[in-house]
């Protein structure tokens, strides 16, 4: 599993979404690193984890984090997830694998046609882009196309640095679990709870404007792990840490302090 390690304090694993990698997390990194150690992981098959046979699907990718906090005598370690990695940071947590939590817009609280709309919205939009890859260093460039091409994810695309979208949108071309984890993840049954440790804080943060993970499925997942504290990010996508940095940065902080 290759991660990264910033910062010094009080240790917090950071975990990626679906086709994604550790460099999600950069617009907040840094001022998690001046509070927290942090931990950011590439899940298999993502960034620089090569993929395993169980690699696409939901129960393999928990089961390998897993395994790398028990390896790295890591279990009880604070946790953030977002999208895919917020709801294997709630399923670790329902482990007891893990202690304080914060899950940004979790996957997994679809119902009927939302599924439907998950698998075909972000399937469109992936082989969309693996159309475009070669292009997407000049495409990033452009406000109009940041805003075309991450309607479904950010609230607020012309505000984000075009590294950042360039590198985000490689990578789900480069992520060859991609589209087993799509449709294992639309037709896997919905996310469980409670967590084991009601003791442990459970922060479930939801982007107003996010079209991917709709804001009704938050009621869901708020309903899953009742003694989670919901929180809205009411100018955010599906994305708080780039939509909301510093509102993200200090819900996560306090969560895990």
């Amino acid at each position: 599993m290759h991660f990264i390690k910033r910062g010094t304090g009080k240790p917090l694993l950071l975990i990626h979404g679906l086709g994604s990698s550790w460099r999600a997390w950069q617009p907040i990194l840094d001022n998690l690193a001046a509070e927290r150690s942090i931990t950011a992981i590439d899940l298999p098959g993502h960034g620089s984890t090569p993929a395993g046979p169980d690699s696409g699907t939901f129960e393999g990718l928990v089961a390998s984090v897993e395994r790398f906090l028990v390896e790295t005598d890591r279990v009880g370690i604070d946790a953030v997830g977002s999208s895919l990695g917020a709801r294997i940071v709630l399923e670790l947590a329902r482990r007891g694998k893990v202690g304080n939590v914060v899950a940004l817009d979790p996957g997994g609280f679809w119902r009927g046609w939302e599924r439907s709309f998950f698998r075909i919205t972000i399937g469109l939009s992936a082989r969309l882009l693996r159309t475009l890859r070669s292009h997407l260093p000049a495409i990033s460039r452009s406000a109009a196309a940041r805003t075309i091409l991450l309607a479904q994810l950010s609230a607020k695309p012309t505000t984000l640095s075009p590294e950042l979208v360039c590198t985000e949108l490689t990578s789900i071309t480069d992520t060859p679990t991609f589209d087993a984890l799509v449709e294992d993840l639309a037709g896997g049954p919905e996310q469980r709870g409670p967590a084991a440790d009601p003791n442990h804080r459970i922060l479930i943060g939801w982007g107003k404007h996010d079209r991917l993970c709709l804001p009704t499925q938050a009621a869901r997942a708020r309903a899953a792990f009742p003694s989670a504290t919901l929180h809205w990010f009411k100018h955010s996508g599906h994305f708080p840490m780039w939509d909301m940095p510093h509102e993200a940065t200090a819900a996560i902080l306090e969560t895990t302090q």
